[in-house]
């Protein structure tokens, strides 16, 4: 029986339709496999970059605005950015407490920031670049729409060459203070240009304007610290000492030892004079091969941390490494002197050290809590970070009743 030509016609329909669904299928499949899993690392996944676009997150920034929402930050870098010419920062909110994250806005010519809300409203500090301008921008919306540092009186605070990190401001005697790095050198290598020094403004003055803002001298490196093991310091943080001393306190590279430690330099109380004593003032701090954040907590009477401490038996099995290497354990401490540090429990950590990390936290008091950002390397279901240094993602934390032992 001879088939009819409207069944034949039907059957090759039919065939085709199949033959377009399994082409489909085919398409997708290779990008239904290529989707990352963020699942997989601890916290809140505020962003993820996959490491096969060779952009890494850096630079995690957290504030919390007046309505209560909480704004994150982060720029990119590594071989496929632009943060040798224009860097690229992203600035997102979350209106849940930091459950749920969507981006707000995408700023070309920001790197290093730090995020502030100063007289009711939101402020970003840093960078244009890799050791570029000192700027910062005003944004009156949240941080979806941003000034554009134009001039000395718009937001380009020093022209040159500069280096900071996302580090606290602090609020003391009418003034708003916070640590820098010049970064001319000599010599023009990573480290050991970097010359510290501190900003500050009164607090009713407008931090857009260049002129309203003091600096102190800058205390360059010097190769005969510590028994000429000082590779240099940076990413200081402005701390007040029990004893109402001003201090910039800074991360220190020193690749001789796991025994990590920080530097504190002296800044005068018209933040004009900044000083160091060689013999005084390296102190011992657990992480202080890595950047860190110190605040000073009225309510325990505490200076409290969140460092890359080392573990001994990770010391131990890691000898020849450097310590700045090493970002895998996450870790609080507490201190009543800026001097002994206690431990107080391990907060995010992973066996591997080579493609995993926790680092550059930001973090900020929430009543009973310590809320925080980590600029995280871990598992995606891909390809995971290229290496600990270079994290695929921004995370969110909470630290539930810190206080409690």
């Amino acid at each position: 029986m001879k088939k009819s030509r409207s069944s034949i016609h039907r059957k090759q329909v039919t065939q085709t339709m199949l033959l377009v669904i399994l082409m489909i299928q085919a398409a997708l499949n290779p990008l239904l496999a290529q989707q990352p899993n963020l699942s997989l690392p601890p916290g809140s996944v505020v962003a993820h970059q996959p490491a096969s676009s060779k952009q890494y997150i850096g630079s995690p920034s957290l504030a919390v605005l007046p309505n209560g929402d909480y704004v994150a930050s982060h720029d990119f870098f590594g071989p496929n950015s632009t943060e040798h010419t224009s860097a690229v920062s992203r600035i997102y909110r979350s209106t849940d407490k930091g459950k749920t994250w969507r981006q707000v806005s995408e700023i070309d010519g920001q790197f290093w920031s730090k995020l502030l809300v100063h007289q009711g409203s939101l402020y970003l500090f840093g960078t244009n670049r890799h050791h570029g301008n000192t700027i910062i921008r005003h944004s009156t919306d949240g941080g979806s729409t941003w000034t554009n540092p134009t001039d000395e009186k718009n937001g380009l605070l020093k022209a040159g060459e500069y280096h900071c990190a996302p580090v606290p401001f602090l609020v003391h005697d009418g003034r708003l203070w916070r640590a820098m790095e010049d970064a001319h050198g000599p010599p023009k290598v990573w480290g050991k240009r970097y010359s510290a020094f501190m900003m500050s403004i009164p607090l009713d003055a407008d931090p857009m304007v260049a002129a309203n803002w003091t600096s102190s001298n800058i205390m360059r490196y010097d190769s005969t610290y510590l028994d000429g093991n000082f590779n240099g310091w940076l990413e200081g943080n402005a701390v007040l000492g029990p004893d109402g001393a001003m201090w910039d306190v800074l991360r220190v590279d020193d690749r001789s030892t796991m025994e990590e430690k920080a530097a504190f330099v002296r800044i005068s109380s018209d933040g004009k004079t900044a000083t160091f004593d060689r013999d005084a003032d390296f102190r011992p701090f657990p992480g202080g091969s890595k950047k860190f954040t110190i605040r000073y907590d009225p309510k325990s009477k505490l200076y409290w941390t969140l460092s890359n401490d080392i573990p001994e038996e990770v010391k131990a099995a890691n000898q020849e490494k450097n310590p700045a290497s090493i970002r895998n354990t996450l870790a609080l401490f507490s201190s009543p002197d800026l001097k002994t540090w206690n431990f107080h429990k391990i907060l995010l950590s992973h066996p591997d050290v080579t493609y995993h990390g926790f680092q550059y936290v930001d973090w900020l008091f929430s009543g009973k809590d310590i809320l925080f950002l980590s600029r995280t390397a871990f598992d995606d279901g891909l390809d995971g970070a290229y290496r600990y240094h270079d994290a695929n993602f921004l995370t969110f934390h909470k630290i539930k009743n810190f206080r409690k032992k």
